[in-house]
């Protein structure tokens, strides 16, 4: 926007009022409203109808031209300023500092910082510079400025924490942040609501929730964005059953939430499967009239999703009048981690076709998708289209997610050429996928090989020690085991302890392996011990594998997953479908387990672990590995190769007879097992 030369007015007789407030009445009511280009519309009006703007005028314009990040109107405001004689007053210097600091010109801001005489170096110029440094994350800056401010005599104030506490906002910045919480305390400004409300956001964004929530709860005052910091906190960090317990005590206070608190909530019911809380805040997102909010809407697909409810997601989907690619992506990965490959490859042509241009995060989406449902020659299609046809660098993310087609394929060499021919550098994650394909097809050399990259990057995911160490013991290799085990002790790494939990007339029931916490303990084991000889009745192997075959069923031993179907089976009517969440992935035996529980109780239960869903129905899962789990346990029990429970911990993936086997064929096989 270019703005008209300014010409001075003649001087008016001082009985007469000054002209030019009506404008600035004007103006300052526009930047309010937030109507920025119609504010610098009207100045050029105000230029052309020959009235010249004074001190008054311009702190909305410099506000509106940060706001708009128009720097070349910007820098013509200045030259006005400077002609009109404006530049000494201290709220314009302040806005030029803000205006440039907003445009990212800290050169340019400093210099109307420094030209400011030194008995006019206002608390509100500094307090302008420093927001300035920590807006473009130039912290170390802002507190030497601060300690320059303190040199001077010249008042703190709770603008002055404010402008500071924000810029540390990652965990290297916490020191810094904990100095100021103290600096803060000393002046008395804790105490002021905006200032703790700050601390509050500095340490959930610095991975400090503990922290936080013991500020959180010392405070004594608490507003919408107190709850809110603390909400998406727990939120962002991953404590979604802490989401649940403060929105609860939330709205205890009465305290009316907004589309960032139940944003917070809708995904940590995504990430907890809490189906009949989900359900529950998507009433009152229609109640409190945000119905029409796209970011909840998407929240929504993506909780119904992750909760096992595809149809009421794409309900919703389908309701929306404008789809944005953040639509897109929540019901291509809906369907995706529910198996459903060829819907979500269709969802996605037809988004394209729809006129939405696919970004990066929706290629994850939809190369995820091809990956799970075995879609290989789609997958490699679509990862060719995106620098070819839509100009987008694939990342590592879309590495791995190729990486892992290809692996669970069997087509390692492919996917170590693709790793080789990465234009950035592999993650741990691509790694990670060649070394889960390696463990599917039993290749020990490539394996210790993405090993050895893996935990060079990721050193204390325990998950990929794990992984080599079943890999070993599938190759017989002892000693190989013994030294993955060794390794893992010398780092102090742990394994983290497998979970489930299912939702039960809105409480989230949580359960660990061998857990005796719950209240209807004695129940969930006696269900247990009953269909565990259910299953042993059908299910029975060669009376000279009796042995082995325990271990096949119950060498495990009690597993979240066992525990957290039988409640669901005791408190649920016949034929109820049984919702479970899982942590870590699901072991090939309480995977076989499931599905013939599933057979025998005529039910439907739907597990997510930490890949995917499984949707067990009628002896079969929809993960369509059946083939090769039976094929598995078939080679365990006819050849006595029987490695134990370590080598089956965390089993995934398609194996190679994948795709061979049709349903009738795989019925055929499960009765012979059953005859056998």
């Amino acid at each position: 926007m270019s703005i008209p030369h300014l010409r001075p007015t003649p001087k008016l007789p001082l009985k007469l009022a000054n002209p030019t407030t009506p404008w600035n009445c004007r103006l300052r009511e526009l930047s309010k409203q937030r109507q920025y280009p119609q504010a610098l519309t009207l100045y050029i009006h105000m230029l052309r109808s020959s009235f010249s703007p004074n001190t008054f005028t311009f702190p909305f314009l410099l506000k509106s031209c940060a706001h708009l990040l128009l720097p070349l109107t910007g820098s013509q405001l200045h030259a006005h300023v400077i002609r009109t004689g404006s530049q000494p007053d201290p709220y314009i210097r302040t806005s030029l500092i803000s205006m440039y600091s907003k445009f990212s010109l800290l050169t340019n801001a400093r210099k109307v910082f420094d030209d400011i005489p030194h008995w006019q170096n206002l608390t509100i110029c500094y307090n302008a510079m420093i927001s300035g440094y920590t807006f473009n994350s130039e912290v170390m800056e802002a507190v030497a400025l601060f300690r320059q401010m303190r040199e001077e005599g010249l008042v703190v104030n709770s603008v002055t924490m404010l402008g500071l506490v924000s810029g540390c906002t990652v965990p290297k910045q916490l020191t810094v942040g904990v100095c100021l919480h103290g600096c803060g305390v000393k002046f008395g400004f804790h105490r002021d609501l905006s200032v703790a409300n700050c601390l509050l956001t500095m340490y959930v964004k610095c991975g400090e929730v503990e922290i936080a929530r013991k500020l959180f709860d010392e405070m004594c005052e608490r507003d919408l964005i107190t709850w809110n910091a603390m909400i998406s906190g727990y939120a962002q960090n991953g404590h979604a059953r802490h989401v649940l317990e403060l929105y609860r005590q939330m709205k205890l206070t009465k305290m009316r939430p907004d589309p960032v608190t139940l944003l917070g909530v809708v995904s940590s019911c995504a990430n907890l499967g809490a189906q009949s809380i989900g359900r529950e805040v998507e009433r009152q997102i229609e109640s409190f009239g945000f119905s029409s909010n796209t970011f909840l809407t998407n929240a929504l697909i993506n909780m119904y999703a992750r909760c096992g409810n595809l149809v009421r997601a794409r309900a919703i989907f389908d309701c929306m009048t404008e789809k944005s690619v953040i639509s897109w992506t929540a019901i291509i990965g809906g369907y995706g981690i529910h198996g459903h490959g060829e819907i979500a490859v269709g969802l996605f042509d037809e988004m394209v076709e729809s006129g939405v241009r696919p970004d990066k995060t929706v290629f994850v989406t939809v190369l995820s998708a091809c990956s799970h449902a075995g879609l290989i020659d789609k997958g490699l299609a679509y990862f060719d289209a995106m620098e070819m046809k839509y100009g987008l660098q694939p990342g590592p993310e879309h590495c791995s997610c190729l990486v892992d087609l290809l692996g669970r394929a069997g087509r390692l060499k492919e996917a170590m050429g693709l790793i080789k021919s990465m234009k950035v550098k592999p993650d741990g994650a691509v790694w990670g996928a060649l070394l889960s394909a390696c463990k599917i097809h039993k290749n020990v050399e490539l394996a210790e090989l993405a090993f050895e990259h893996v935990v060079e990057l990721e050193p204390t995911n325990i998950g990929y020690y794990v992984l080599l160490s079943n890999i070993y013991s599938d190759a017989e290799n002892f000693e190989g085991v013994l030294k993955v085990r060794v390794m893992m002790r010398e780092r102090k790494l742990r394994k983290e302890p497998g979970c489930s939990y299912v939702e039960y007339k809105g409480k989230v029931h949580l359960f660990y392996s061998g857990d005796r916490s719950h209240p209807q303990t004695e129940e969930i084991y006696r269900m247990l011990d009953k269909l565990e000889s259910l299953v042993k009745e059908i299910h029975q192997p060669p009376q000279k594998y009796q042995g082995r075959s325990e271990e096949v069923l119950n060498s495990a031993g009690v597993h979240s997953e066992k525990l957290a179907i039988a409640f669901g089976l005791l408190n649920t009517k016949s034929g109820t479908e049984i919702t479970v969440m899982k942590n870590l992935r699901v072991c090939v035996d309480c995977h076989a387990f499931i599905k013939l529980v599933s057979r025998i109780v005529n039910r439907q239960f739907v597990v997510r672990d930490a890949t995917r869903f499984h949707h067990f129905r009628d002896g079969v899962c929809s993960c369509k590995d059946y083939c090769k789990i039976l094929w598995y346990e078939l080679q365990r029990w006819f050849s006595g190769n029987n490695p134990g429970i370590d080598s089956l911990a965390g089993a995934s993936g398609i194996g190679p007879f994948c795709g061979i086997f049709s349903q009738l064929q795989l019925a055929l096989v499960m009765d012979v097992v059953a005859a056998k």
